[in-house]
C-alpha cells in the first residue's frame, strides 16, 4: 500500500453522511449505511448460515481471493463452466436465501441518493475479505440488463476501492471506503473497471478481522 493510500484509510472519519462524485453517474456515499450496519451484518450472518461462504474457483482453476456467498433470486457463481447467475447454490443444491428486507431498503435508498430512483435488486453477492484478500480489476457485465446501477456497501475493516475506466489499462483511482460507506455506479460508468486492493490487517468491532461487502444488482 502506498503512503497516499495509507493516509486515505486513516484520515479522520466524517461525522455525517456525505456524497462525493467519482465519475459520471458514479458516487461515493460516505457513511450512508452506518446506521444500518449492525442490521445488515446480522442479515449476512443469517444468509451465510444457509449458504456458507466459500472460495469459488475461476474457469481457469484459480480460487478467488475473497470468500463469497449470495442471496436473492439468483447468485453470481464461477466454476469450470464459466461466470453466470444461477438460481441454485451449487454447494447446497437449494435456492439461495431470500433477499433480506434490510438489503432492499439500503439498496433502494442509496440508488435514489445517487440519481437512480426505483432500483430493486434481485441478486446480492456478499464478499468476505480476510487480511491480504483482494479483488482484481473487473467489470460487472454478467447481468441481463445493464441499465440498472450497481450498489456496493462496505462493512467492517476499511479498504482501498479501485475505480478505473472503461478499459482495463486505464489507471484506477484509489478511494478509501470505510464501514457504512456505499458506492453506486450506473449509466455512463456502468461498465467501468473496479476492484479492491489487498486488505490490511486489523480488527473492527462490527466484523472482527475481516471486511464484508454487499454488491446489489438487478441480474435477471
Amino acid at each position: 500500500m502506498t503512503q497516499n493510500e495509507q493516509s486515505l484509510l486513516f484520515a479522520p472519519l466524517s461525522e455525517a453522511p456525505t456524497i462525493a462524485g467519482i465519475g459520471p453517474d458514479a458516487v461515493h456515499l460516505k457513511g450512508f449505511a452506518a446506521a444500518a450496519a449492525q442490521e445488515l451484518t446480522a442479515a449476512i450472518r443469517a444468509v451465510s448460515t444457509v449458504s456458507p461462504f466459500r472460495h469459488m474457483v475461476t474457469p481457469g482453476g484459480w480460487p478467488m481471493s475473497a470468500e463469497m456467498t449470495n442471496c436473492g433470486e439468483a447468485g453470481w457463481v464461477t466454476d469450470a463452466a464459466g461466470y453466470r447467475y444461477d438460481p441454485l447454490d451449487p454447494a447446497t443444491g437449494a435456492p439461495w436465501p431470500g433477499m433480506p428486507e434490510s438489503f432492499l431498503r439500503i439498496a433502494a435508498a442509496a440508488a435514489a441518493a445517487a440519481g437512480f430512483p426505483g432500483f430493486t435488486p434481485d441478486a446480492c453477492l456478499i464478499n468476505r475479505y480476510a487480511p491480504g484478500a483482494r479483488m482484481s480489476l473487473h467489470q460487472d457485465r454478467d447481468e441481463r440488463d445493464i441499465s440498472h446501477p450497481i450498489v456496493s456497501v462496505s462493512l467492517g475493516l476499511p479498504a482501498i476501492f479501485l475505480w478505473g475506466g472503461r478499459k482495463r489499462a486505464d489507471k484506477p483511482r484509489s478511494i478509501a471506503v470505510r464501514s457504512g460507506d456505499v458506492v453506486v455506479w450506473g449509466g455512463a460508468s456502468r461498465l467501468n473497471y473496479h476492484g479492491v486492493k489487498a486488505l490490511s490487517d486489523g480488527n473492527h468491532p462490527l466484523t472482527g478481522n475481516c471486511r464484508l461487502n454487499l454488491t446489489l444488482r438487478r441480474a435477471l
